[in-house]
């Protein structure tokens, strides 16, 4: 059985990723800074073969790769206002500390190097894009995501094979909760205010995709022989979940059973794309196993039951970095 690095493991889909692997026997290292805590992954961890390892990508000793064969670099600062927010601290992290941990992981021996990208690459488009379309990434976040793609591409010989995996936006439950996406904070915002905030002015599309779903993305690509999956990118979502974000409210009004309240918030968003997700279907046999309808569900019930606090402060990301580094934390 494989032994399995995982970058950013504390974070919104490592937390689910660790479970996920551990449950199919695999032995995990999983490295963070836990900036959002490490009690919520300590509770998912059943067995001795998972390692917490509380390190910064930036840092950390070469000496962890050793025996490692694959690594999943999910480590980053994740999404668009976060990226702003210190927009040199965004390049040091999800470029440059994701670049050394590829050049590590290539010198230490590790045989797949997995970089889990951003469908936001592909920023404004108007027509359905695939990967061989070309990228247009407006934001701090989007830049760095895809300078990381080409540069980490370059690594690539006989001995180290890379796969990029361009995420859509991501929604479901994960114990390190995120109500910054989509799907998830018009939950909250039914939950809490008997509201969904709409970003203006609603036609935009985005693609989505389940955290369960994309774990289970990264586990094919983890399998998948060396000619499918080397120096490849792959779309990970599904056509079907290519909505706009107006529909996308209704939708989870429905969902959740609801009446449909909404309020708009922002200035009008100017990404806006519709992604094709044929490759990783036909080369990976990958498909969803989540609707948006049962993500939105999921998520209702996990608040409702008080699984999920809508007001944890850990939830808001760009927020909680904020107060780190009012505290004085370096990020």
């Amino acid at each position: 059985m494989k032994k399995v690095l995982i970058t950013g493991a504390g974070g919104y889909i490592g937390c689910r990723l660790v479970e996920y692997l551990q449950d199919k026997g695999y032995e995990i290292k999983a490295l963070d800074r836990f900036y959002f805590g490490k009690e919520r992954l300590q509770r998912l961890i059943t067995d001795s073969k998972v390692e917490l390892v509380e390190k910064d990508i930036r840092l950390f000793d070469p000496e962890i790769l050793k025996g490692v064969d694959v690594v999943i670099d999910l480590a980053a600062l994740s999404n668009d206002p976060t990226g702003e927010l210190d927009p040199v601290k965004t390049w040091s992290i999800n470029y440059l500390g994701r670049f050394r941990v590829a050049v590590l992981s290539k010198v230490m021996g590790v045989k797949r190097y997995i970089l889990p990208s951003s469908c936001s690459v592909y920023g404004f488009q108007e027509e359905i894009v695939s990967e061989n379309s070309p990228v247009n990434p407006l934001t701090t976040y989007a830049k760095a995501n895809y300078k990381a793609e080409v540069d980490i591409k370059k690594l690539i010989d006989d001995k180290f094979s890379v796969v990029i995996l361009r995420f859509a936006t991501v929604y479901g439950y994960s114990p390190r909760m995120r109500f910054d996406l989509a799907i998830n904070g018009m939950v909250r915002g039914f939950f809490k205010n008997g509201k969904i905030p709409i970003l203006r002015d609603g036609t935009q599309y985005r693609p989505f995709v389940h955290v369960m779903d994309v774990c289970k993305a990264i586990h094919l690509a983890m399998e998948a022989e060396e000619d499918k999956v080397k120096g490849e990118v792959f779309n990970v979502g599904s056509k079907e979940q290519n909505v706009q974000i107006f529909e996308l409210a209704q939708r989870v009004a429905k969902a959740i059973g609801v009446e449909f309240n909404y309020e708009w918030y922002g200035l009008p968003d100017h990404r806006s794309y519709r992604v094709n997700f044929d490759k990783i279907k036909d080369v990976l046999g990958f498909y969803p196993d989540y609707t948006i309808e049962d993500g939105a569900k999921e998520i209702y019930d996990a608040l409702k039951s008080g699984i999920l606090d809508p007001d944890d402060p850990t939830t808001i990301t760009v927020e909680w970095y904020k107060k780190l580094i009012s505290e004085g934390v370096m990020v």
